[in-house]
């Protein structure tokens, strides 16, 4: 199973911060918020990771070159060189398809969940449904109220069932779900969701542990905060 972390996005609410830096390089409690991911998927076994860029993307290998001193193989999607621009989710996920294979694991750059595992049995058992992807919801942030959606009684991804929770942008996809769309198309992926929804073939799984969406300098300040 390999892994595709999402960091090709620009990070306007974190300017100027990111006017230098892409986002998933900034520093959490002393490592880079990518580092979390890469150290966590090395831990689990997944030994293949595409990271797909476009906002100074040239930083990216300069940081973490092949991805050896993680103990994984780094492969990188270049959005920016390729297409002059981020293609947003769903697109980016489409043009890294042929480095990823049938099923991946999908995480953004930009959360900091660290006590998710990338259990090896999720991949598994996701690999042996028919599920074309698996959702972890998180309980809402007070940014996010109304969350985005819930869990029905047969652990599918629901845009009805209550209570609402928050996809903590951390899933697992079938290339099935992407292969319609052309490469270097913009497109965001909550229309993809829908679809698997209405298909009965999203999963949903509720995850508890620390999860922060690190959109803003107060949210990094908090996280980088002495801890008490």
């Amino acid at each position: 199973m390999k892994a595709l972390i999402l960091a090709a996005g620009r990070g306007e609410r974190m300017r100027p911060l990111t006017d230098h830096t892409p986002k998933p390089l900034l520093e959490v409690r002393g490592k880079r918020l990518i580092e979390w991911h890469l150290e966590a998927l090395a831990r689990a076994g997944v030994r293949e990771v595409v990271v797909n860029t476009a906002w100074l993307e040239e930083q990216f290998p300069a940081a973490l070159g092949d991805g050896s001193r993680y103990g994984v193989h780094i492969t990188y999607s270049f959005e920016g060189r390729d297409h002059g621009g981020a293609l947003e989710t769903a697109g980016g996920i489409a043009k890294a398809l042929p480095l990823l294979g049938d099923a991946f694991w999908v995480v953004s750059g930009d959360v900091y969940i660290p006590g998710f595992a990338f259990d090896p049995v999720d991949a598994t058992l996701f690999v042996e449904s028919d599920a074309l992807g698996e959702l972890w919801l998180v309980k809402n942030a007070p940014h996010h109220p109304a969350g985005d959606f819930g869990i029905d009684a047969d652990r599918l991804a629901s845009r009805t069932a209550g209570p609402k929770l928050t996809w903590a942008s951390v899933g697992l996809f079938r290339a099935a779900l992407f292969r319609d769309i052309p490469v270097g198309t913009k497109m965001a992926l909550r229309p993809k969701l829908e679809r698997a929804i209405d298909e009965g073939r999203l999963r949903a799984e509720f995850f508890g542990g620390s999860w922060t969406d690190v959109g803003t300098m107060e949210r990094l300040a908090a996280l980088n905060a002495p801890l008490k």
